[in-house]
């Protein structure tokens, strides 16, 4: 997430290696439907008490309950380095304006030994307020990424220096939080020190860590500013998009406009999918892992079969969905030895064809694998019914998709298909759903025993088996997987909201967000109701946040402008302007390339004229 929405910042990036991705907090009533209804979206806030000060006095002053505790405030004047400790250099973030930062610690957290990545003192919130002559009378708070966790609680480093550039540049009141978690062991905080399950963390992880950012940011803004927030927005892709989701259906009231983008719903689903390649490597091809070069062969022959339109050839997949490609059977990626015609070092043998296909068709209980012909891995996506009851478990990425995820590997992170291993979020997903944190790799701390990747000995059934485990295990997860589809409370508070997906995601199968859309639509009583609140769109060729996630680095792939979606949505709220298809543009192109991306079910229709105008275009 770039500008907020739209790309993964590095530090998020980060984070999917070291830190990751319901229900009020431990002593706040659940949202009860019915009862007394809240004020309508926009409603004229009530005045308060005196503001208070960007300084030490704020720590006296301010005490919303027992558990919230102000760890730091610092005053920063436009153009000072955003640091709490150490120097600045040339790469420190400046501030953008004048702003106050605010530290808040929120117990109880969880007890235990010291250094264990278990023990917490409560859930880290850093809160970023505009002057008070700059402020819209806005929130717009922020999510973050893989397990999360990081400083946000910390009186000496700064968390988020995009929350403080929506304060100082946009004028609304931002935040973020660790969710309860400041540890950057990865998945380790959600084990206890004798190997059981951290259910106080899971929990904080899950759900109450946001919905106390939600709650505090809106107090603070309250008491600083002497009147309460107009609108509050909550902002995020990935476990960001996951907890915008969460709020709208466990938290209501927090927030009058959600943007859940690309989110990592079903999470115990598709995180134990994602070590599925990995998996599929291992059974398959003695633990070798196809190299990037042979990957992006196959991939850019399935792009190559299925990017034609109006007779041209896009450079990425339009709609993956009707994609069907089949390197098996492709004399032009296949090794000569195995009847192919391709004799460069990046040919492929059948068996690494075959397990591609497996990887694109997604996690089956035992390995196997349908012709793409009958079946391309998209069947079941537009489905009220949620994958995994049979031997197809979970989605795969999409043809033309970056397997190894190139963008993140500029950064040093292992994608999916990486062949220097697993993505470190699926293989410590795992190790917390058999209990056992060998299976993860060394990065995993534990006290009964580090990781020893022992998920490379794992059958397919053995992971077949962590995925029932992670289902089974929702209670003691914090309901994690995010995927009740009932948001009626959020619809009848007044709440919007909008989810991006992008074809080509590298880490998050956009299937998952079609299939959980379709579940709301059966739930809430068809697809005009649902629009009315919740449009989702699909975008062409973007991968995870990033403008492009196909193997084809040349492709030049229309993207969202940077505040582009978040207007969309703040029209929605605050004008009553629903949002319909939107016209996306191709950043480095040296000749501007457009493009619509249509609101879900409608599709991209290209109709007559040059292919790279938005105006050759409809929705059907």
């Amino acid at each position: 997430m770039k500008t907020h929405q739209h790309w993964l910042p590095v530090a998020v990036l980060a984070g999917l290696l070291a830190s990751g991705c319901g229900g009020g907090g431990h002593n706040a009533p659940p949202f009860i439907i019915g009862g007394t209804a809240p004020p309508p979206v926009g409603t004229p806030p009530p005045a308060t008490a005196a503001p208070l000060a960007c300084d030490d006095t704020l720590k006296a002053n301010f005490k919303p309950d027992a558990n919230t505790s102000v760890v730091a405030v610092r005053s920063f004047k436009k153009g000072d380095p955003l640091l709490l400790s150490g120097s600045a250099t040339s790469t420190t973030a400046m501030a953008a304006n004048d702003v106050c930062m605010v530290k808040l610690n929120v117990g109880p957290g969880n007890a235990g030994p010291d250094g264990a990545p278990s023990t917490s003192p409560g859930i880290g919130i850093e809160i970023w307020l505009p002057s008070k002559t700059a402020w819209n009378s806005r929130v717009h708070a922020l999510g973050g990424g893989g397990w999360q966790g990081g400083p946000a609680g910390s009186a000496t480093a700064i968390a988020s220096t995009a929350a403080a550039d929506v304060a100082g540049k946009e004028g609304a009141v931002s935040s973020t939080t660790d969710t309860g978690h400041a540890s950057l062991a990865g998945g380790s905080f959600a084990m206890n020190p004798d190997g059981t399950i951290n259910q106080t963390l899971w929990t904080d992880f899950a759900s109450r860590g946001i919905h106390e950012q939600a709650v505090k940011t809106k107090a603070l803004a309250t008491a600083y500013y002497g009147t309460a927030p107009k609108y509050s927005y909550w902002d995020g892709g990935s476990t960001g998009g996951r907890q915008g989701l969460n709020l709208a259906q466990n938290n209501p009231t927090d927030f009058d406009g959600i943007i859940a983008n690309y989110p990592a719903i079903n999470w115990s689903r598709f995180i134990t999918g994602e070590l599925y390649p990995q998996i599929v490597f291992q059974r398959d091809l003695g633990g070798v892992a196809p190299t990037k070069a042979q990957q992006d062969l196959v991939s850019n022959a399935a792009i190559a079969a299925c990017d034609v339109v109006g007779g041209q050839h896009l450079g990425y997949v339009l709609d993956p969905a009707s994609c069907a490609y089949d390197p098996t059977t492709d004399p032009t990626v296949l090794c000569p030895s195995d009847g192919g015609t391709n004799g460069t070092s990046a040919c492929v043998t059948n068996a690494q064809a075959t397990a591609i296909n497996k990887v694109w068709y997604g996690m089956t209980g035992d390995g196997s694998v349908p012709a793409p012909a009958t079946d391309n891995g998209w069947s079941e996506a537009s489905s009220a019914v949620l994958l995994g009851s049979g031997i197809h478990r979970w989605y795969g990425q999409a043809r033309g998709t970056s397997l190894y995820g190139a963008f993140f590997s500029v950064f040093g992170l292992n994608g999916l298909t990486s062949p220097n291993g697993a993505f470190p979020i699926a293989s410590d997903q795992v190790a917390l759903e058999l209990q056992n944190p060998t299976i993860a790799d060394p990065t995993f701390v534990n006290a009964t025993g580090n990781g020893q990747s022992l998920w490379k000995q794992l059958s397919y059934a053995q992971l077949s088996n962590a995925y029932d485990r992670g289902v089974a295990l929702q209670p003691q997860f914090g309901n994690i997987n995010t995927d009740n589809p009932d948001l009626s409370a959020f619809k009848n508070r007044g709440g919007k909201m909008m989810t991006w997906h992008g074809l080509a995601d590298e880490l998050i199968m956009p299937q998952g967000s079609v299939n959980y859309y379709h579940s709301v639509v059966g739930k809430m009583g068809g697809l005009s109701n649902v629009q009315s609140f919740y449009r989702l769109y699909l975008v062409p060729g973007a991968g995870h946040g990033d403008p492009n996630g196909t193997s084809n680095p040349g492709a030049e792939i229309p993207f969202f402008t940077p505040t582009q979606f978040y207007d969309a949505l703040t029209a929605w709220v605050e004008k009553g302007t629903p949002p319909d298809a939107l016209t996306l543009q191709a950043l480095s192109s040296t000749a501007t390339k457009t493009r619509p991306i249509c609101v879900y079910p409608k599709k991209i229709a290209y109709t007559s004229g040059n292919v790279d105008s938005a105006t050759s275009y409809t929705c059907s």
